[in-house]
């Protein structure tokens, strides 16, 4: 196994992470990412691929048969019945919800979450983030995961904590997303990894996502880019690198203010700043903006080896609810003319 970069605040191994600066800066601090070096190349995953078949997975099965959505489950922290109101507004206007782990906001842990999106009719992908847990508590985390009945386990770093979100507690940081990948493939887990195609350096990416596979992913879920061209680039690049595992790619969801900008000031991620200037400039913000990941899905839809798309982002500034309605009314379009 590699060793750990010394220069990395996030200690990894098999970077760069997706937060990258567009100057090519850490997302946590002035640094300069030392993946991110102009005569740098992706780091190899050092054992021999994964061969095994994937594991059973209603997610998987869906995008062996055709186009998928996958939904961000936006809650209320810490309220189970908050969740379980989202998670059934979502149901039937996705293949599955992605339970997500948030830099800003703690929440109930992944094997609990597990259990009550199940229990309220969704399919869960559990994000399962390095940075606040070491090797044994994410070994404990797999192991707990299989238990509780998840669909897959979405395998990532982990953004750094926001500013000001428990300063008195330590940024772990044992294993990095690859390395989660790994491990959580080899305790018999469908295993999903994030790529950041927009996110520097771009032309590490493409070889970065077919190590992940060679590491045991068994679906990429890419972060947001400006345009279906960029997606479309970096996927036939990726395939002409050996890439063979379906790609899931991320669609913006926004309807005011608030929810656009919280995407557009997210490292590593790019929007297309002149819809969203039309989504806000329209007489009906809402419409403007379901209309806008729609026509999104439907052109990222249509480029060979995108298997389906990851409605992403608050989706509305009124509340979780409100924003679920949103992101259900755009899966179901989605899904109508699918």
């Amino acid at each position: 196994m590699s060793d750990v970069e010394p220069d990395c605040p996030k200690r990894m191994t098999f970077g760069p992470c997706g937060g990258v600066r567009d100057d090519a800066s850490c997302e946590l601090d002035e640094r300069p990412c030392p993946f991110a070096a102009p005569d740098a190349a992706a780091v190899a995953w050092p054992d021999a691929p994964r061969a095994s078949a994937p594991p059973a997975s209603r997610l998987l099965e869906a995008a062996a048969r055709g186009p998928v959505v996958l939904t961000d489950l936006t809650i209320p922290p810490y309220d189970a019945a908050g969740l379980a109101a989202v998670t059934r507004t979502l149901a039937g206007s996705c293949d599955a919800v992605l339970v997500g782990e948030h830099q800003n906001r703690p929440d109930f842990p992944p094997t609990l979450m597990t259990a009550l999106v199940a229990e309220a009719g969704g399919v869960p992908w559990v994000t399962l983030a390095c940075r606040d847990r070491n090797r044994l508590v994410l070994e404990q985390e797999l192991a707990g995961l299989a238990l509780a009945g998840v669909d897959g386990v979405l395998c990532v770093t982990g953004d750094g904590r926001a500013q000001g979100v428990r300063p008195d507690v330590t940024q772990v940081f044992d294993l990095d997303g690859t390395q989660l990948a790994a491990l959580a493939g080899a305790r018999g887990h469908a295993v999903a990894v994030p790529e950041a195609p927009a996110a520097q350096p771009r032309h590490l990416r493409p070889d970065r996502l077919v190590e992940k596979q060679r590491a045991g992913a068994h679906l990429a879920v890419l972060n947001h880019v400006r345009s279906a061209d960029e997606v479309a680039t970096f996927v036939a690049a990726a395939r002409s690198r050996g890439l063979r595992i379906p790609v899931v790619a991320g669609v913006a969801v926004y309807t005011d203010e608030r929810s656009a900008r919280v995407l557009q000031n997210f490292p590593g991620l790019h929007l297309d700043d002149d819809e969203v200037a039309r989504v806000l400039a329209a007489p009906d913000v809402r419409e403007a903006g379901i209309e806008a990941a729609v026509r999104e899905a439907r052109a990222l839809l249509a480029i060979d080896g995108v298997a389906g798309v990851n409605l992403s982002g608050l989706a509305s500034a009124d509340g979780e609810l409100v924003g679920a309605q949103v992101k259900a009314e755009i899966g179901t379009r989605i899904r109508e003319g699918r």
